[in-house]
């Protein structure tokens, strides 16, 4: 994942109340490489100064400083800390609702960043990425606005090599997923692809049996991890 000449990414605008609200999170930093830690302390102190920086070390350290500030923003490479896969880290994310993420790492797979893509309590950035993106993905983090880095936008932005080849659904099926990601209803799919209602329901009960999913939520977010819907149309 190189460099790329655009530099779109998914962050909305850090507005004056945000900003104002800066003070209210604490970082918490769990990285395990010294010169990490040194550069995120640099940067907040400069940038953020009135944000603090907590470091923790292992797991433990770092439920502790959720459980005392659940609304913490954690700067975390899971691959260089005390957490054994990706699915704990979805598991504390989740257990802790109230914080972000902020995924900071230069082994974040294409596969990862598909499946975190959709889960809205993480920012994600890399750390070849420029400093000033580095500064902004924090400040969006500690103001509540999610970050995708220009160089995660643009993978998410470009369909998955691997979707037709590992994707269980018939070509029919991904349309009709594609639009039930759209937010259309039964009825308006099969007005849509001139089909009855009776066979766009068969095919919204196939969809869900074969990728394993129970409601429409669910439905989107495996659309959206393999690349079947693009990350620019879904939040257009």
């Amino acid at each position: 994942m190189g460099e790329n000449a655009d530099n779109t990414n998914f962050a909305p605008e850090i507005t004056t109340q945000s900003i104002k609200n800066m003070a209210e999170r604490q970082i918490i930093l769990a990285d395990n490489q010294d010169i990490t830690r040194i550069g995120i302390r640099s940067i907040v102190r400069n940038a953020m100064p009135e944000v603090k920086v907590v470091e923790v070390a292992k797991r433990s350290e770092l439920i502790s400083a959720l459980k005392e500030i659940p609304e913490s923003v954690v700067v975390i490479d899971y691959t260089c800390f005390d957490l054994g896969s990706s699915d704990e880290l979805l598991n504390l994310s989740q257990r802790f609702s109230s914080s972000i993420w902020v995924l900071f790492s230069d082994e974040l797979t294409e596969q990862l960043i598909r499946r975190l893509s959709v889960e809205q309590q993480f920012c994600m950035i890399l750390k070849d990425d420029s400093a000033q993106e580095i500064i902004t993905a924090l400040k969006c983090a500690v103001t509540g606005v999610r970050f995708l880095c220009h160089q995660v936008t643009n993978l998410l932005l470009t369909p998955s090599a691997q979707t037709e080849k590992d994707d269980p659904l018939t070509s029919t099926e991904r349309e009709v997923l594609r639009l039930i990601a759209f937010g259309r209803s039964v009825k308006e799919i099969a007005a849509e692809r001139n089909s009855s209602i009776h066979t766009i329901t068969t095919h919204k009960k196939n969809i869900f049996r074969k990728i394993h999913v129970n409601t429409v939520y669910e439905a989107t977010k495996y659309a959206l991890r393999a690349g079947l819907v693009e990350m620019v149309e879904y939040y257009i």
